[in-house]
């Protein structure tokens, strides 16, 4: 998607809280516990190769992602730290990521033996990390016996698999009650204890297990969300340090004009002003991660909330401003202006869904613009 740079849209991004985030997170750290920058989904928004660089230099030990082209995508950048891909892939793949020092999440025996083959043809190693269901059911040996025929062949074939790591995932680490957090838990216990000597990392927490649940173990930690300075919980749990939220997202008014009573605005003509009003348009709309549904939520301009009126449309929104304002006056979808704010999870509570999905939402023809 072409990225709009000459309409003034834009997501803005502080790099500096995200190294300060970071470095809040390693005062929570076990001694001996090493932290890895989450960065799939293009960085959750924030973008993929900036972001990274500045979690290198705040002093990650290494990365997360997805897919493999994300991986490759920090390579090619010049990042040389561990890079993990949380998905699992094709047996086909396996000389692609071992020939880019990508080390890559496995559930089944079948891909070990697979892919066995064209390693030793290629003479290539490729570091496995073994995922365990412990009940999210999305990927992950369930049973002792598959994973020990898993470990066994790994170790019996060490010309072609490094035994880097040994994994899962909690499905309710941000939720209020821990109940079926225990669960997993035991279940990973359970499992590991068939793995002996266990591989070099051992993880368990993503941002919610490490802020709430530190003495799940695990020696390595997938710092994901609060690195973006959001609460994993939502409003659920409070937060144990004050991490501050990157994104920005801003715009401008680029047309003003006054709505007569009875007149209509947007699509389907769902907004009908009762007297006279005065109407902005922002070009930003839903090919731009803005909801449809946002209709009827608040953005700030000129210090003051003003109300989404009408259909969010493809490539702008109309609100319903105090009073007459002149065109290029600023408006802010995220973020803050004076003492107003409006946050991510805001946004997420209006649309019913969570920030995470806001701020992946936001699509590439959003320009992103760095502050460090």
């Amino acid at each position: 998607m072409v990225e709009a740079w000459h309409r003034p849209t834009k997501a803005i991004i502080d790099l500096n809280a995200i190294k300060e985030n970071i470095k809040l997170e390693k005062k929570l750290l076990k001694k001996g516990q090493q932290l890895f920058a989450v960065v799939k989904a293009n960085a959750y928004g924030h973008g993929l190769i900036p972001v990274a660089m500045a979690a290198q230099t705040a002093g990650v030990e290494g990365f997360c992602v997805a897919v493999i082209d994300e991986g490759l995508a920090l390579r090619r950048a010049g990042l040389t730290k561990p890079i993990l891909i949380l998905g699992v892939n094709p047996a086909e793949l396996a000389p692609l990521m071992a020939a880019n020092h990508l080390s890559v999440a496995v559930d089944s025996l079948e891909f070990l033996k697979q892919s066995e083959r064209l390693l030793h043809s290629e003479h290539l190693k490729l570091a496995v990390h073994l995922a365990l269901d412990t009940g999210m059911s999305r990927i992950g040996f369930k049973t002792t016996v598959d994973l020990q025929n898993a470990v066994n062949f790994l170790r019996t074939h060490p010309a072609e698999f490094e035994f880097q790591g040994i994994f899962t995932h909690f499905a309710t680490a941000d939720a209020a009650t821990d109940g079926y957090y225990q669960q997993q838990l035991k279940k990973f216990q359970q499992l590991l204890a068939v793995v002996n000597p266990l591989p070099p990392y051992v993880h368990v927490a993503n941002s919610a297990a490490s802020l709430w649940h530190q003495a799940c173990g695990g020696n390595m930690i997938r710092f994901g969300i609060s690195m973006y300075g959001l609460n994993p919980s939502g409003n659920v749990l409070a937060m144990p340090a004050p991490f501050k939220p990157a994104l920005s997202l801003i715009s401008q008014l680029v047309a003003v004009r006054v709505v007569n009573a009875g007149e209509s605005v947007g699509y389907g003509k769902t907004y009908t002003a009762q007297k006279k009003e005065w109407i902005g348009t922002v070009p930003l709309g839903y090919a731009d991660g803005w909801l449809r549904r946002m209709q009827g939520s608040k953005v700030l301009v000129n210090g003051k909330k003003c109300e989404i009126v009408g259909r969010v449309c493809m490539d702008q929104i109309m609100v319903r401003l105090p009073e007459q304002l002149p065109v290029g006056t600023k408006v802010t979808l995220i973020g803050s202006e004076g003492s107003l704010q409006i946050t991510a999870q805001e946004v997420a509570n209006y649309a019913q869904t969570i920030h995470y999905e806001v701020l992946c939402g936001i699509s590439a023809r959003v320009p992103r613009e760095y502050i460090d």
